[in-house]
């Protein structure tokens, strides 16, 4: 049987890659994979092993992707990392507000549809069956609405779609796919994972997906290899690994965790309003592009909203208008705690009661420095700047990495985390000033199913507090908390 990736006693040189045990692994022409465990239990450091990325005491992984007439390892094997669908590490520009506001992009920002075509044309050679694949791919993301966009602008479920066409056009004969359904709705997942499947049918392409949700491994998944405590285990069936697989208790969240957060003292300085959210008639367009168009919202004290839509709906364009990330904010007829936008209190003074954390936020934080760090920015409210917590500060931001379950983390650094730790890094930063608002867009991306329980437990257990209003993006129904007792949903304008 071919050899497609054969790894032997894999020990990289550099101590801080290494696993705890030599990786050995085969994958076998043929078989699709799926690569599961715990958050910051070794998944990403193993795939970096497979594609080549960190050299190897002793012999480098051996490679067979006959036939081919292409001689790179790089060429055969594309790699979306869960980083690129925020933009990719080499983003260094970009600000959180930058997706909506357009003036602050350069001249030299290509369009979605530059891209692909950049893509498809380094492909290879141009034919029929090419293109209709590619006109395929177009028809099944909606791409063409998206191809006059530049990428930065890009919501995070569509930019997931672009990266993923992207990479599908350079022909790879192994592609592998760090979650590649987070971010995408019901119905675009349904449709990736029937693509997929098709074309590792048709027996010229080998599907890996590095997976932190057991529920979304495809049935189309020949193996299962799981990854944790940094060690590589043994190559399953789909069905030996399902039939293998511990239920998730109902909640995980500690008592004595659980009763802390509720005993937590109530500050002198909270808003109690009835109205927190209140926007009328409001309306968003970019050029020709309408975002959202006579939108009515009203959001009451206690209530916790679900928030939903296709991608490109304007999710995300709505909660940057409650947070004013959005400049076009200042022009619309909205209210937070009673106070008018542009008049009363300053937004600066109102988000000190707003605790938020999305995807463009993840994306924003590219700065190598120590996660309590990060979570004492949301404290101040800022990103890229940091300040230095005092004693009850430090010991606040403590508290809640611990409630999350990376007490153990405060003192490592943010970018050498794994990206479900940087996610609940962002929450404890998100909670830390016990706000009476939570803006939370798709706050368990990335997350394995043990921290997801942790999450909606901890969202559970602060939604028992009195004066605590939440609104949460998600497109799957399954995470959305207990506590839910409201949802919008939100269509996508033509």
């Amino acid at each position: 049987m071919q050899k497609v990736i054969d790894i032997k006693n894999g020990i990289t040189r550099m101590p801080a890659w290494r696993m705890s045990q030599p990786v050995d692994f085969e994958l076998l022409k043929g078989e699709n994979l799926a690569i599961v465990g715990p958050n910051g239990g070794g998944k990403s450091m193993f795939v970096d092993i497979l594609i080549g990325r960190h050299p190897l005491l002793g012999d480098n992984p051996k490679y067979d992707f006959s036939p081919t007439d292409k001689e790179l390892v790089s060429d055969n094997i594309k790699y979306i990392a869960f980083r690129d669908t925020y933009g990719g590490d080499n983003d260094k520009t970009y600000f959180l507000q930058q997706r909506w506001n357009q003036t602050e992009i350069s001249e030299e920002t290509t369009t979605a549809g530059e891209k692909l075509e950049e893509a498809y044309r380094l492909s290879g050679e141009d034919n029929e069956k090419k293109r209709l694949f590619r006109q395929r791919i177009y028809e099944l993301f909606h791409l063409e609405s998206i191809l006059d966009k530049y990428v930065i602008l890009l919501s995070s479920g569509e930019l997931r779609k672009f990266m993923l066409a992207s990479s599908i056009f350079a022909s790879p004969k192994v592609l592998i796919i760090d979650n590649p359904f987070i971010g995408l709705d019901a119905e675009t997942r349904d449709q990736l994972k029937e693509l997929l499947r098709l074309m590792a049918q048709d027996g010229d392409l080998q599907i890996v997906l590095v997976l932190s949700k057991d529920d979304d491994i495809p049935d189309f998944i020949s193996h299962v290899v799981e990854v944790k405590d940094m060690i590589v285990g043994n190559k399953t069936t789909l069905e030996q690994y399902r039939n293998s697989r511990q239920p998730i208790p109902p909640h995980v969240l500690d008592a004595d965790k659980a009763k802390a957060i509720i005993d937590l003292p109530y500050k002198q300085t909270e808003y109690h309003s009835e109205e927190v959210i209140n926007m009328k008639d409001v309306s968003i367009r970019y050029g020709e592009r309408t975002i959202l168009k006579d939108l009515n919202w009203l959001v009451k004290n206690g209530e916790r909203w679900a928030l939903s839509g296709q991608n490109g709906a304007g999710k995300s364009t709505l909660l940057s208008l409650v947070c004013a990330d959005n400049p076009q904010s200042y022009a619309c007829d909205i209210s937070l705690f009673g106070y008018q936008r542009g008049s009363g209190e300053s937004i600066w003074d109102i988000k000190k009661h707003i605790g938020y954390v999305s995807p463009e936020m993840h994306r924003a934080y590219h700065r190598d420095i120590k996660a309590v760090k990060i979570v004492a920015s949301g404290l101040s409210d800022s990103v890229g700047l940091y300040m230095r917590p005092d004693a009850e500060q430090l010991k606040r931001c403590l508290f809640w990495m611990d409630i999350f379950g990376i007490g153990d983390k405060s003192d490592c650094s943010f970018l050498q985390l794994s990206n479900g730790e940087q996610r609940l890094v962002l929450l404890a930063r998100a909670f830390v000033k016990d706000p009476e608002l939570l803006i939370l867009d798709e706050p368990l991306h990335g997350l394995d199913d043990h921290n997801r329980r942790l999450v909606k437990d901890v969202i559970n257990t602060f939604c028992e507090r009195r004066n605590k209003t939440m609104v949460m993006v998600t497109h799957y129904k399954s995470e959305y908390p207990e506590c839910i007792n409201n949802s919008k949903f939100l269509i996508k304008n033509n």
